[in-house]
């Protein structure tokens, strides 16, 4: 009986050990491991945005402003990442999913 309890947890641990190593590649993951590519910052007006990276590859239908204390959100999408503004200045910026098998945000609702 004493036998079997010291062979249960490494039992465990090798069981463990197997299924991390079948894990998805998470978009977390994949950001802290590449240099922090440049994105635009927090109070960035839209049009330092354009200035700086461009026109968006896709311009989202805002949403919001059904009443006055829910803002209208603007989205901007560029190849690496979604921009995201509210009254003209950026509030938000996120990486966009490499690949479809990675996990990471959901895709924006259009």
């Amino acid at each position: 009986m004493k036998r079997y309890l010291t062979t249960l947890p490494l039992l465990a641990l090798l069981t463990c050990a197997s299924a991390s190593a079948h894990a998805d590649t998470l978009l977390i993951d994949r950001t802290k491991e590449q240099v922090a590519p440049v994105v635009p910052v927090r109070g960035q007006t839209a049009s330092q945005v354009l200035s700086t990276f461009g026109e968006p590859s896709e311009k989202l239908e805002p949403r919001g402003g059904q009443k006055r204390q829910w803002p209208t959100i603007n989205r901007w999408v560029y190849p690496m990442f979604t921009v995201y503004f509210e009254k003209q200045k950026v509030i938000d910026v996120v990486a966009n999913k490499a690949d479809a098998n990675e996990v990471g945000p959901k895709p924006p609702i259009r």
